[in-house]
């Protein structure tokens, strides 16, 4: 059984991988590269206070800095893949300029969720010496569950996360790309990448909570 889910936390996140890697081959009959698309919509749907950048640690919108960042090779590439990625992150942008609930709660619990995982990394160091100095494992207790509830204060993160990406994907980016950026013929394979674009947060999710069960049971023990 464990087997089986440890296959369903990894299936979604290796499809991903491999639809996004499928597709970043260069296609000179795109309009241009995911950078270009990216200064464009920016542009055209007037997120003037939105920035872009490029980015050697993953594509990811930062509502803190208001920023879209792309890797290079989707910022600078005239791929599928850098077209659908570019326009999913923008998606996240426009999404914040309409306020839109989700992105603003995920916001605000990531804030959290980054105080919590510093205090859950000293609790896991710090629990093994409290517990030599006191004698008391009610005082591991402590310092394990503080360790536990900053786990799940991630998985929540990560399952809010679920309906901003998806809404990034197909309820912001793919009408946009069906507007005249994509030929019809390669609508079906950008909502193949946007779903990867999805499916990537997805893995994410299921890994926390992998982890998190675990955690639970060997407390349970």
């Amino acid at each position: 059984m464990f087997g089986i889910f440890i296959a369903v936390v990894a299936l979604p996140g290796a499809w991903a991988s491999h639809v996004l890697k499928k597709h970043q081959v260069e296609d000179k009959a795109l309009q241009g590269t995911g950078g270009e698309l990216a200064e464009h919509l920016m542009e055209r749907f007037k997120l003037t206070d939105v920035t872009l950048e490029e980015s050697e640690v993953g594509d990811h919108y930062d509502p803190e800095s208001k920023c879209v960042r792309l890797t290079p090779a989707n910022m600078s590439g005239q791929t599928l893949t850098a077209v659908a990625t570019a326009a999913h992150e923008v998606g996240h942008a426009l999404q914040h300029q309409s306020a839109y609930s989700p992105i603003l709660l995920r916001t605000r619990l990531v804030k959290v969720a980054m105080v919590m995982e510093k205090l859950g990394s000293s609790a896991m160091l710090l629990a093994p010496i409290a517990i030599l100095f006191t004698k008391s494992p009610a005082v591991g207790g402590i310092f394990f569950g503080t360790a536990l509830l900053s786990m799940l204060t991630m998985t929540v993160v990560h399952i809010v996360t679920l309906p901003v990406v998806f809404n990034a994907s197909f309820g912001r980016a793919l009408p946009v790309l069906r507007e005249g950026y994509l030929p019809p013929e390669k609508i079906k394979v950008a909502e193949k990448i946007l779903l990867a674009c999805a499916l990537t947060y997805l893995a994410q999710s299921l890994a926390s909570l992998l982890n998190l069960s675990r955690w639970l049971a060997v407390l349970r023990r």
